[in-house]
């Protein structure tokens, strides 16, 4: 089996992708639709078996990749990482700026250990790899950028640390649109809501029952798929999106829209798009 991308075969030959945190959820199956699509993938991520992992499934399917173990926290690292991909590979022609992490906690018991490592890993971190890639590449060859947002439109209570980073990095996407415009490269960003992932299974048996209750809260009366947050990823990168830029798209069922005074109907038509031939379902959600 293969990716089954709605996009036309061979879209991205001959170009260069970094994703980072290519390892795990929504990155890996970016990667994979996107070396589906003929795309050389670079991953990047902290832990050097995830991406095996998933290098090691894209060239079984056929696909073309590469990986690179880097802390996008660290400033040098960063620097040298790019540098070396570039020599490796030539110009970065798009970068999936995925990579992120937090952990559920009230604001009150949120040290400040904590927030700032949030926001160093869901802002500063995208921040150093899209100044990078811009500096060192895109600024001389033009390109397209893509970073990942979360829905936090009404605040993201229990989840404030992230919030806040993940705001900021929408404001940064407006600003590096207007900054980077004039080289031909294009800033937007994607907002997923509430997916099925592998990281539903990272958070604590307390929250289990409360995941399993999302689908509930959305207007569409399901959680949605990896693929489907892959496949607006790759329409921001590709020609189709030529005019696009500074945008975020939410991905989330509509569940950031509306109020709880309006009560949801029953669920009917659930039906979801999942084209990962590889797709992992949490086991949290298994049974449902």
């Amino acid at each position: 089996m293969t990716y089954d991308s709605i996009f036309k075969p061979g879209l991205f030959s001959g170009r260069t992708v970094l994703v980072t945190g290519g390892g795990s959820g929504i990155g890996r199956c970016t990667a994979h639709e996107l070396a589906a699509l003929g795309a050389q993938v670079v991953l990047v991520g902290r832990k050097q078996d995830k991406l095996e992992n998933t290098a090691g499934e894209i060239v079984e399917d056929g696909g073309s990749v590469a990986w690179r173990v880097c802390d996008i926290r660290e400033e040098d690292a960063v620097k040298a990482m790019v540098s070396a991909v570039i020599a490796e590979h030539g110009p970065i022609h798009h970068l999936v700026n995925n990579a992120g992490g937090q952990y559920p906690a009230p604001l009150a018991s949120i040290n400040q250990k904590g927030f700032e490592t949030v926001v160093r890993t869901n802002l500063v971190g995208g921040f150093l790899v899209a100044r990078e890639v811009f500096n060192q590449s895109m600024s001389r060859t033009g390109g397209s950028i893509v970073n990942m947002l979360a829905d936090m439109w009404g605040g993201m209570p229990g989840m404030g640390h992230s919030g806040a980073a993940r705001a900021g990095m929408e404001n940064f996407t407006k600003t590096a649109a207007v900054e980077w415009g004039h080289a031909g490269v294009r800033v937007n960003a994607v907002a997923p809501g509430w997916i099925a992932s592998s990281g539903m299974d990272t958070y604590p048996e307390a929250m289990k029952k409360m995941i399993r209750s999302l689908k509930d809260h959305v207007p569409l009366q399901r959680i949605g798929s990896e693929s489907e947050v892959s496949a607006a990823i790759v329409f921001l990168l590709s020609p189709a999106a030529a005019f696009i830029s500074g945008h975020s798209i939410r991905i989330d069922g509509a569940a950031s829209q509306g109020s709880r005074a309006w009560t949801l109907g029953a669920a009917k038509n659930p039906e979801g798009y999942n084209g990962f031939h590889r797709a992992y379902l949490p086991d949290v959600l298994k049974g449902e």
